[in-house]
């Protein structure tokens, strides 16, 4: 019974403590200040996901050009190979 009552005062207590106005506007404050300061860093995660994703487009497609210039200059090579060796048979 006396615990039953111990729990009936404890929510009482808590039923008279109002919140007012100002503890209201003193935690949006600080959510405020929370989500400022955590604003920046995840935009620049992003960005930094993003602009690396690109990059590593960019470095793939620089690959398979570099690849595709190698097999160019070889074919060129054998064609001024074959020019040559056709030059002086005739």
């Amino acid at each position: 019974m006396s615990a039953k009552k111990e729990l009936l005062e404890g929510f009482e207590e808590l039923e008279s403590q109002k919140l007012d106005l100002t503890y209201l506007f003193y935690v949006l404050g600080v959510i405020i200040f929370v989500f400022m300061l955590a604003f920046p860093k995840i935009y620049f995660a992003h960005q930094i996901y993003y602009k690396s994703r690109k990059i590593a487009k960019l470095e793939a497609e620089y690959d398979i050009l570099k690849e595709e210039n190698r097999e160019i200059k070889a074919s060129v090579e054998k064609i001024k190979f074959k020019n040559k060796i056709k030059d002086t048979l005739f």
